[in-house]
């Protein structure tokens, strides 16, 4: 049965992993910058730098924010340095496309990552006429999904109401904030762990079931096209 998402005119995405598949791989890219910045700020070798951004990201739900609290580190040149990777992985699709075009009502991006990131990926996905707005990390004052400043910060930037709101995400524990605000929430999973973060930081897999997730997909186009929405295309 099709999902029935009649209620819903505000519809917010996370980007990596959610917009493009986990297939894609660009966090590995991602992983490896984000090392070698700490490495270079830090004045450490690698192995080092990997071991404090992982117990950052753990600590302070990213590593950018443990850096920034820690080390008073300025976030512009990490956010610059870090997303400046190659998006070839990242092919866009008619499906996808015409699937949120028909999306009754407004379409935001919602990430953890750059502002900028999230224009570079949303423009190789084709579909940078579609969204009302960006959401990166410096509008949240660079505090990190899950946590419910960020939420507020979006809420208030776009006017979201989120008994009329959807999120979709590939992280379980992003869900949970959301579901606790009123959302309707699907998560994106895969089988791809792309992380190599602690458990429940982790991608979710399609075994995952738990109270805060209403709705579980392995393919956002699919899913998308099939639901029930108000208006004509119903």
């Amino acid at each position: 049965m099709s999902a029935d998402l009649t209620h819903i005119d505000q519809w917010v995405f996370d980007l990596d992993n959610t917009l493009y598949p986990a297939e894609c791989d660009l966090f590995a890219e991602i992983d490896v910058r984000m090392t070698r910045f700490v490495s270079d700020a830090l004045s450490l070798p690698e192995v080092d730098a990997r071991r404090i951004q992982k117990q950052y990201y753990a600590e302070h739900g990213t590593t950018l924010n443990g850096l920034m609290t820690v080390h008073g580190l300025d976030p512009a040149p990490f956010l610059e340095y870090v997303h400046d990777i190659d998006l070839t992985p990242v092919e866009p699709t008619e499906a996808l496309k015409t699937a949120i075009k028909e999306l009754p009502g407004r379409k935001y991006v919602f990430t953890n990552g750059s502002r900028g990131h999230a224009d570079r990926v949303v423009h190789k996905l084709g579909l940078s006429d579609l969204f009302d707005g960006h959401f990166g990390i410096e509008d949240a004052g660079y505090e990190p999904k899950p946590r419910r400043t960020a939420f507020d910060k979006l809420h208030d930037k776009f006017a979201i109401t989120p008994r009329d709101a959807v999120m979709f995400e590939d992280l379980s524990r992003n869900l949970k904030t959301a579901h606790d605000l009123g959302y309707t929430t699907v998560l994106v999973h895969s089988d791809k762990d792309w992380s190599h973060e602690p458990e429940s930081a982790r991608p979710a897999s399609g075994e995952i079931v738990e109270d805060h997730i209403h709705f579980l997909t392995d393919c956002l186009t699919t899913f998308l096209s099939t639901a029930r929405k108000s208006g004509p295309e119903s």
